[in-house]
């Protein structure tokens, strides 16, 4: 078969054929036979032409650089025919309406992948603005020590949990025996790691120092 003039429909029509059952212009690679075919072409294959667009897309695909590594010598094939070979193949019809540049499309294609593509990255990014930053918080267990029996242990509960911190939360608590009648008060805290500081609330529980002999951390858990 001989490919028609590829400034026309016709043309187009004539190379999705050819391609039907091929993946380059010639051989099993890109060689520069498919850069002078793509270069001949005045503007991208349709849906219709569906392996003339394939291809098309592909040899798109290559940047300046890498189209002048592709090997083989830089003409059309014969098998376009020889009109089209010698760049002598009657120009396409004009149409009535001047204000149709065929030769145009290819850089209306670009701008307007180039407009769909900022538009989701701008989607995207606002998306991404709107989502709730993820807050960092521990779970803490606090073993505070009283001096002996008999100091109130509901008074050293009510003063621990009198300590008031942006991003601190008091949770449960309970009594556990330590020995010779002696009990401590073991009191769960949850935190936001960026506003409390661990060292700091144990320093507070230990300014209680009529009631406080040590502060341990039981437990520390990333939440």
């Amino acid at each position: 078969m001989v490919v028609g003039d590829l400034k026309t429909e016709q043309g187009i029509k004539s190379l999705d054929a050819y391609l039907a059952d091929r993946s380059y212009v010639e051989g099993y690679q890109p060689t520069q036979a498919d850069i002078s075919v793509f270069e001949s072409i005045a503007k991208a294959p349709s849906a219709s032409t569906p392996h003339a667009l394939r291809w098309y897309n592909h040899i798109k695909s290559y940047g300046g650089e890498e189209r002048k590594k592709l090997p083989g010598e830089k003409k059309l094939p014969s098998i376009f025919g020889a009109a089209v070979a010698n760049g002598t193949a009657a120009p396409a019809k004009e149409d009535d309406d001047d204000d149709v540049d065929l030769f145009g499309s290819d850089e209306e294609d670009d701008a307007e992948a180039a407009r769909i593509r900022e538009e989701r990255l701008k989607a995207y990014a606002e998306k991404k603005s709107k989502k709730p930053a993820l807050i960092a918080k521990s779970s803490i267990v606090l073993d505070v020590k009283p001096w002996d029996d008999e100091t109130d242990m509901k008074e050293m509960e009510a003063k621990v949990r009198s300590i008031v911190m942006d991003g601190l939360v008091w949770g449960a608590s309970k009594l556990v025996p330590v020995g010779y009648g002696i009990n401590k008060l073991q009191i769960m805290c949850v935190v936001e790691d960026e506003k409390v500081s661990v060292d700091l609330l144990v320093e507070e529980i230990q300014n209680f120092e009529d009631l406080v002999q040590s502060v341990d951390i039981a437990s520390f858990n990333k939440i």
